[in-house]
């Protein structure tokens, strides 16, 4: 198996040009929606796993690299009321180099015989509108695609090996098959692909940085299944 990495959520940049549009915005691009709070930390501490490894860095308020074109969430606020002609320039700019260039790398491994798991590493927010979310550690996956179930439940018991306490959740806080990277990235390689999104709870991050302990727990629990 091959490990791809992706971080879609690893920085909050604006691009200069579009400053601007951002002027009064500061205070939401350093919460999680802005970028996901340590994961470009944890991205980076499993990188030496990976055969390939990219980063996005560019705010999700901007454009969401983790939406299907013409998804409701593609813009956010404070680009949504852009011309279509600017919208467009977004996207060819920032969101469209992105994702070609992690697919065309994808189809080069698959089409050299490589087997890929490709997993998107995000964090979410101890609580979300009033609901605490109740667990340590999430797998999103495709529950009808044997492959990624498998690789899921092997890498919950990895993870238990380190951890015997950590709370380990299947397709939670969000369901795998919901839009997204993975999800888009299933339909393209039906075959000799495996798209997981780890997810990691906040409640772990302080400044921006994962708490080490819990990095080295995942570090060792995935280097075990690769």
């Amino acid at each position: 198996m091959n490990l791809i990495l992706t971080c879609e959520h690893a920085g909050n940049e604006i691009p200069q040009e579009y400053e601007k549009l951002f002027s009064e915005a500061q205070e939401v691009l350093e919460t999680h929606r802005g970028y996901d709070p340590g994961a470009l930390d944890l991205f980076q501490e499993l990188s030496p796993l990976a055969v390939f490894r990219q980063e996005y860095m560019i705010s999700r308020l901007l454009v969401e690299p983790n939406r299907s074109l013409g998804h409701q969430q593609l813009f956010s606020e404070f680009t949504a009321q852009l011309q279509e002609a600017q919208k467009e320039q977004i996207l060819e700019d920032f969101y469209i180099p992105y994702r070609t260039y992690i697919e065309s790398r994808i189809g080069d491994l698959i089409s050299a015989g490589k087997e890929i798991v490709h997993i998107s590493v995000h964090t979410f927010t101890p609580e979300l509108n009033g609901e605490v979310r109740n667990a340590d550690i999430g797998l999103l996956f495709d529950p009808t695609r044997k492959s990624e179930v498998k690789f899921c439940e092997r890498f919950e018991e990895s993870l238990l090996q380190q951890d015997e306490n950590l709370r380990v959740g299947f397709n939670y806080p969000y369901l795998g098959i919901d839009d997204g990277f993975t999800t888009y990235l299933r339909q393209k390689f039906p075959q000799q692909y495996l798209g997981i999104e780890l997810e990691v709870n906040q409640m772990f991050v302080q400044k921006n940085k994962m708490e080490k302990r819990f990095k080295n727990v995942i570090f060792e629990a995935l280097s075990r299944l690769m």
